[in-house]
């Protein structure tokens, strides 16, 4: 059995202390302490992570009563001295503690219990037992628990015996019937939890609502507290900014200026798309008119059009000629073939054939197949071959 010390206080940074034994498993090697402050991951919430006599803490596992962390190497000796990553575990303590107070104001507000709770690096989200959320109740619900973090609750954790525990206004029964941790939120909610929280709901810092989603017929909650809110508020800041400045206004007017380019891109890109058109109809006109009167293939390289561009002069082409039309462009060394279907010619089943002995990747229907290249070497090897063998 290891003794808990993240039970005894949350705060608890350094300390010194015996290696009981150790343990060489397939995936690595593991200490057992005689006294520990790594939390092991559990109840949503990740292991800490730190060092154990200067070796690196890998992770950190619950088996039965026993803490094992997972370390690089053997510390010298077996009198070792325990350093906790603090920002790592100070960030989990918000984000916990977070929880508990978010968990408890959408039961106040909606009657929504807590399904599930999930501790990511990034962000952190709840599953809440509820069918719908406005964006009005998600913004209620985000004044409502910063509102409490404001009022500084005091956050105490304390064992019980299952006849406490049955005095209790618990949110919910824990599965265990032994060893009952509860953490208070004193004036708010009894919580059965054995994770690391603050001392008090001030030091959760702000409560950022992120999104609410639909996940399985329940809502998601995606939210950041303390540290993380604060870096979210500042990378939103910085966007913001640099936006106000690409567009030369004010924050409040930044949307109305988007909408306004928007507009100006889906109007030049309907121009583009006129002048496209009339330029491959010109395009396949010149192509055609400078045909020698043996060629059996429209072929042409071009140095900067779309694999897209190719596909539209070919369909362009396909529709006044019987001859099989391939088109290269160098600015992403592909091929487009096309033909009209009338001279027995499959497009698709010639890529087949022969893309192998390019190093080309690609394919098509009957009347139109494209395939890409590694490099220039391959795509103009390849179409010369076309041109010949079409």
């Amino acid at each position: 059995m290891t003794k808990k010390l993240y039970y005894e206080s949350a705060y608890l940074k350094d300390w010194h202390t015996s290696v009981s034994q150790v343990v060489e498993r397939e995936d690595g090697l593991f200490l057992v302490l005689e006294e520990t402050a790594f939390y092991p991951h559990g109840g949503g919430q990740p292991c800490d992570a730190g060092t154990i006599g200067g070796t690196p803490v890998l992770d950190v596992i619950l088996e039965e009563d026993v803490v094992l962390h997972k370390v690089e190497s053997l510390p010298d000796g077996s009198q070792v001295s325990c350093e906790i990553d603090w920002n790592r575990r100070f960030d989990h303590m918000q984000q916990h503690s977070g929880q508990h107070l978010l968990s408890a104001v959408f039961r106040e507000l909606f009657q929504a219990m807590t399904l599930s709770f999930h501790l990511g690096n990034d962000y952190a989200t709840i599953d809440l037992e509820l069918q719908e959320l406005t964006p009005d109740q998600l913004a209620a619900a985000e004044w409502e628990v910063n509102r409490q973090v404001v009022l500084d609750h005091n956050i105490v954790s304390y064992f019980v015996t299952p006849g406490e525990m049955a005095s209790l206004p618990l949110v919910k029964l824990p599965k265990v019937t032994e060893n009952i941790r509860i953490v208070e939120i004193e004036g708010v909610e009894h919580n059965a939890c054995g994770g690391t929280h603050v001392s008090s709901t001030g030091a959760i810092g702000m409560v950022k609502l992120l999104r609410a989603e639909k996940q399985k017929g329940n809502i998601r909650i995606t939210f950041k507290c303390g540290g993380r809110a604060l870096d979210e508020a500042n990378d939103n800041q910085r966007i913001l900014g640099a936006l106000s400045a690409k567009f030369n206004t004010g924050k409040d007017e930044i949307m109305d200026r988007i909408g306004k380019w928007e507009a100006e891109q889906k109007q030049l890109q309907a121009e583009l798309a006129v002048l496209r058109e009339q330029n491959d109809i010109y395009m396949a006109k010149e192509l055609l008119s400078g045909l020698e009167p043996d060629a059996r293939v429209v072929a042409h390289i071009f140095e900067d059009k779309s694999h897209k561009d190719l596909q539209s002069l070919a369909a362009k082409l396909t529709a006044n000629t019987e001859l099989p039309v391939l088109l290269l462009t160098a600015l992403e060394n592909k091929v487009v073939l096309a033909c009209s279907g009338s001279a027995g010619l499959s497009c698709g089943a010639f890529f087949k054939a022969h893309l192998g002995e390019f190093q080309g990747k690609g394919g098509g229907s009957d009347k139109m197949a494209q395939a890409g290249f590694p490099a220039w070497a391959e795509v103009l090897k390849f179409y010369e071959f076309a041109k010949v063998n079409l």
